[in-house]
């Protein structure tokens, strides 16, 4: 886990190292995920990713998503395939069925790529999708990415083809899109609660001379 932790947390999520105790938790998404038929091929295994040995690039980063309010283990996503010569990384990740569609993946996926271009410096981000994943290549368009082309190798899904689609964001494209200095921790952006009130001079307020 980086030293620079605040630079790990979004606005919904948080990214943490992989403790033992969230195996049980992955796992069942594995279990859960492999019972859609879209997750049957090319689909993300959480501990089983994890569980692999690392590569040989020390950018290659492994977490598990947690929502920052209740802390509750939601998926994980990993930065792999990183090479600081062509300065080119992707990344794999998942959350568990029960809990999409509030915005984590698309939160997760943000820190992350804020902390491998800002940080890390690398240039390009690039992902394979397989074309059926229609949630996914909105997902990521609506992150910035651009489809780049969809290659001739397929994958045979019961009664079809998918052609996966290769989408790219760059450094640049990610900052002026997402901001360099946008406020990675929640404590960093003051909020009033619903019953703050604005101070307010009563009607027999003067002004004092300092003097």
């Amino acid at each position: 886990m980086p030293t620079d932790a605040v630079s790990w947390v979004g606005r919904k999520v948080r990214l943490r190292r992989i403790v033992p105790a969230d195996r049980r938790t992955l796992a069942g998404f594995d279990r859960d995920s492999a019972r859609s038929t879209a997750s049957r091929i090319g689909g993300y295994r959480h501990w089983a990713e994890h569980r692999t040995a690392p590569s040989d690039s020390g950018d290659d980063l492994r977490f598990a998503i947690e929502t920052l309010h209740g802390r509750m283990l939601v998926g994980s996503i990993s930065a792999t395939q990183t090479d600081a010569t062509s300065s080119r990384f992707s990344y794999g990740i998942g959350i568990g069925p029960a809990h999409r569609r509030c915005g984590y993946a698309g939160d997760a996926i943000t820190v992350l790529l804020r902390f491998m271009f800002g940080r890390r410096r690398y240039q390009k981000c690039e992902v394979s999708i397989y074309g059926g994943n229609l949630a996914s290549l909105s997902l990521h368009s609506s992150l910035g990415f651009r489809e780049e082309g969809r290659p001739r190798d397929t994958e045979l899904l019961p009664g079809e083809v998918k052609y996966p689609a290769l989408m790219g964001i760059t450094a640049h494209e990610f900052a002026a899109r997402h901001g360099d200095g946008a406020p990675s921790s929640p404590w960093d952006r003051p909020r009033r609660g619903r019953h703050s009130r604005t101070r307010r001079r009563g009607r027999h307020w003067r002004d004092q001379d300092p003097r």
